[in-house]
């Protein structure tokens, strides 16, 4: 057996990180977001012994059912949330989550901003971008993009970077480096693109966080 097939999915994700990264002669961290989505505490409690500390949940209310007790003794995991969030679940998603990576729309700045005044915590927010065009997903739409950020600006949201999710089915590359190109533009440094499939690539493009679930998880039945 190889070191390789003897290592556990985590191990071999962090090691193909490291790898795409010295390819593309980075030195900036990546951060690696297990999600977690539908998966229940006894699929992420082994991810946590073995020092994974970042997870991403689609749903504000899956999240508060199963965190609470994961975080116990763990004060240094930290929740991203990468699912479309409705403006009236704002509340629950600043108090819970340390990282948005679907701010997408002018009312939900507005809620985002409300929410963070009135609770005092200020989680990180990466603008959704709708890399494709396409009318089926969420994200601002790339002319949009400029517009969306001036108000999030305004309203003091703490923007860290821009998220994509691109087209299915067709090679990735071009659409990671537009959102680079985006993100360098607006002065941004963060970039919330790469996932199991294509991950690799989009860390030797920029990404500054990939969001693995199968890879990490296997497939969800």
């Amino acid at each position: 057996m190889t070191i390789s097939e003897a290592a556990t999915p985590l191990a071999q994700i962090t090691a193909a990180i490291a790898r795409a990264a010295k390819l593309a002669q980075r030195r900036d961290p990546v951060t690696l977001i297990a999600v977690s989505k539908t998966q229940g505490t006894g699929a992420i409690a082994p991810l946590i012994a073995e020092g994974q500390r970042s997870f991403g949940e689609n749903r504000v209310q899956e999240a508060a059912a199963k965190w609470p007790g994961l975080r116990d003794g763990n004060p240094d995991i930290r929740l991203h949330l990468i699912g479309q969030l409705q403006s009236n679940k704002a509340d629950e998603a600043v108090a819970l989550f340390d990282a948005i990576h679907s701010v997408d729309r002018l009312s939900l700045i507005t809620a985002l901003a409300r929410a963070m005044d009135k609770a005092g915590r200020r989680p990180d927010c990466f603008v959704q971008v709708n890399i494709g065009d396409e009318p089926q997903k969420g994200g601002v739409a790339t002319a949009d993009l400029a517009g969306l950020l001036g108000h999030a600006r305004a309203a003091a949201l703490p923007v860290a970077g821009l998220m994509c999710l691109p087209p299915a089915g067709v090679e990735p590359a071009p659409y990671f480096a537009l959102l680079a190109k985006f993100a360098a533009d607006h002065g941004l440094d963060g970039l919330s693109m790469g996932m199991s499939g294509d991950f690799e690539t989009a860390v030797t493009l920029g990404a500054t966080h990939v969001r693995v679930g199968t890879a990490l998880f296997g497939a969800r039945h």
